[in-house]
């Protein structure tokens, strides 16, 4: 009877708190917010950011939604870079595009290098956010925004600038691995790399406001082998 009278003294608390959570609105994108209707009353959805670019929104890069107004514009300071995992080579090509060529059904991890070369005169970006997008997507009934025919396990993020890796020890950077495999169904692709370096934090509602960013765009080839 004790048992009984604890778990039912504890149900309302549970309901409360998973009222509170639903009901709590994180709208850093106003144009996320749908209302739908239900039984004459207005109820509000909000959708989870990021990303913006393709899979919540069909808005075609970073500053469809925020402002590149950084400190950062200098593109020659600017360290973005695609690596083998494994032996730490570059996959940019002479034209600065980066060509990944992989066998049908193989797997191969690269890392994505962000950030700026060390500089005193200018305060370095706290944050590096990136996406890997083929723009032939956006705006489909695809789920998945990265080529078609090829499974990936990390094509996003948005990461704290401190990572170190032998050979950028005058930069400030960050670096992760992203596994990418063409599957029997995969061909040719040509992404993009969507790059942003931002300082500070967006105000909600209006992300415009409060971060500063510069934005840049490489172009990712994938080859079937």
């Amino acid at each position: 009877m004790k048992t009984k009278a604890i778990i039912l003294a504890t149900i309302p608390t549970i309901v409360i708190t998973i009222n509170q959570f639903i009901g709590t609105k994180n709208f850093y994108h106003p144009e996320f917010m749908e209302a739908h209707s239900l039984s004459s009353l207005r109820i509000s959805s909000a959708y989870a950011y990021p990303p913006a670019v393709g899979i919540l929104s069909n808005s075609k890069n970073c500053i469809s939604c925020h402002a590149n107004n950084g400190q950062w514009k200098d593109d020659s300071k600017t360290i973005i870079d695609v690596l083998d995992k494994d032996t730490k080579k570059s996959f940019k090509q002479s034209d600065g595009t980066f060509l990944i060529e992989i066998k049908k059904g193989e797997q191969k991890t690269v890392l994505t290098v962000i950030g700026r070369k060390k500089d005193n005169s200018i305060s370095a970006p706290h944050r590096n956010a990136w996406l890997y997008i083929d723009p032939t997507t956006i705006g489909t009934n695809s789920l998945s925004k990265f080529a078609p025919g090829w499974d990936v396990n990390l094509p996003m993020s948005c990461r704290l600038v401190g990572d170190k890796l032998p050979g950028y020890e005058d930069a400030d950077i960050t670096s992760l691995p992203m596994t990418i495999q063409p599957l029997i169904n995969a061909k040719d692709a040509e992404m993009q790399l969507q790059v942003m370096l931002t300082k500070g934090e967006s105000v909600k509602g209006n992300a415009q406001e409060g971060m500063s960013g510069n934005y840049f765009e490489r172009k990712v080839k994938l080859a079937v082998k």
